[in-house]
């Protein structure tokens, strides 16, 4: 959650005197296009940089040269990935386009950071079981669902009671990347886990209402839509917060999900535990995921689906970490 006393950027003597601060028109602006809460504080987040690396100056003050001066700096000073610099500059052209009408020119000759190509790191079958058993519960159950049906951390955090379809096998993994539905697998194996922890959340659910509580974060939209469907057992998150909190948008106290940070850390404690020679994140179950399926003999556009991919181009990483490169070619050593 974001600090709303520290999220105010520096109106200009103008700006003082209306009711929005500039924080407050960005996010509204941010909420009128559906923005996720996730993005809303990347953006802000970036904007308040910006304000900052130019001394508290109003971006109306700023302009293209300011604008080009700090990228240049992001890119060659702070050395920031291409995907980083891209979503600071995505940033700025919403504030200036959308939030204070001020047409920019085309800024080409702008220092772009590197793009790396990288391949996925991939864990193995035995390296995950010896992962897995160094986790218990609640989190054991979680990342063994990010490996068995290959969703993003934030989609599995994100996915709500009514997304499971027990009958089916599947999950229908909401709002992904590119604001997609698609649907993804159930594991037979976390079936019956998932049903008995399901009827655990369920019991925290009920004792939520009696004591007064028991609504969820919903989007905006949605909580247009279905207004009474924050306190229904069907809307709530399969993996629910320990603790209350307060909404963003309706400042009520809530039930969220997992905090994502969380998870990350106990996966990292699991990898160290079980004397992994490679890096493990929450992410990498997902390259596992795709990995092992090709390996299996799944066809690259049915992973594609699974996976979300816009681009079966983006899937085809995955054919340069199999166990068998190539097609199953030999070395002709062998």
């Amino acid at each position: 959650m974001m600090n709303e006393a520290s999220d105010n950027l520096p109106p200009t003597q103008a700006e003082k005197s209306k009711p929005l601060m500039l924080s407050e028109k960005v996010r509204e602006a941010l909420r009128v296009k559906h923005y996720s809460l996730r993005t809303e504080e990347a953006y802000l987040g970036w904007i308040r940089r910006f304000i900052r690396f130019h001394k508290g100056k109003h971006p109306r003050e700023m302009a293209e040269a300011e604008i080009k001066e700090f990228l240049t700096h992001l890119a060659v000073v702070d050395q920031v990935t291409a995907s980083t610099q891209n979503q600071a500059l995505s940033a700025i052209l919403f504030l200036y386009q959308r939030v204070l009408e001020k047409k920019l020119e085309y800024m080409a000759d702008v220092p772009r950071a590197r793009v790396s190509k990288y391949l996925p790191e991939v864990l193995t079958r035995e390296e995950l079981d010896r992962l897995f058993a160094q986790m218990e519960g609640t989190p054991k159950l979680f990342a063994q669902l990010l490996y068995g049906t290959g969703m993003r951390l934030t989609e599995a955090l994100r996915f709500w009671v009514k997304d499971v379809d027990f009958a089916r096998n599947r999950i229908m993994v909401r709002n992904g990347k590119g604001d997609k539905d698609r649907v993804t697998m159930l594991p037979n194996k976390l079936k019956l886990e998932l049903q008995q922890h399901l009827k655990k959340v369920e019991r925290l659910h009920e004792d939520d209402l009696a004591e007064g509580f028991g609504t969820v974060s919903l989007p905006y939209a949605l909580r247009k839509k279905y207004p009474n469907a924050r306190k229904e057992w069907a809307w709530q998150f399969i993996f629910p917060s320990a603790n209350l909190c307060r909404d963003p948008y309706s400042r009520e106290m809530v039930r969220h999900h997992f905090h994502e940070h969380s998870i990350q850390r106990l996966v990292k404690a699991a990898a160290k535990k079980s004397s992994l020679s490679k890096p493990a994140s929450p992410h990498t179950f997902r390259h596992s995921f795709a990995t092992h399926l090709l390996e299996s003999g799944t066809d690259i556009r049915s992973l594609q689906e699974l996976l979300g991919h816009k681009s079966v181009e983006t899937t085809q990483i995955y054919t340069h970490v199999m166990q068998q490169p190539g097609m199953g070619v030999r070395s002709p050593l062998d």
